[in-house]
């Protein structure tokens, strides 16, 4: 299987990577830390979580702290695999053009 073959599309976006960046090195992030580090709007962070949700890379869950809601965000074990082969190829890739 050749290198272009394990880069996965679903991280194919700046955010998406940058959600999984963090994950990969944090246990889990809230949806205003995964904001702010990222810089993105409300409904664009939320329309890139459900994508890696749905690819089930991620887990979201939703709970309250006091009243406020929190929403929070955890890396799979199946999204740390894929997004470690994607990071894999993405490094191959860039040796092989050296």
């Amino acid at each position: 299987m050749s290198l272009i073959n394990n880069i996965n599309k679903v991280f194919d976006h700046r955010v998406r990577l940058g959600i999984m960046s963090i994950l990969m090195v944090n246990e889990y992030a809230d949806f205003n830390t995964l904001k702010e580090l990222l810089d993105v709007t409300d409904g664009n962070l939320a329309s890139h979580t459900k994508a890696l949700e749905k690819a089930e890379y991620i887990i979201i869950e939703k709970q309250f702290i006091g009243k406020k809601p929190n929403t929070r965000y955890i890396a799979t074990k199946l999204g740390r695999l894929a997004f470690q082969k994607h990071i894999d190829a993405l490094e191959q890739l860039i040796k092989n053009t050296e």
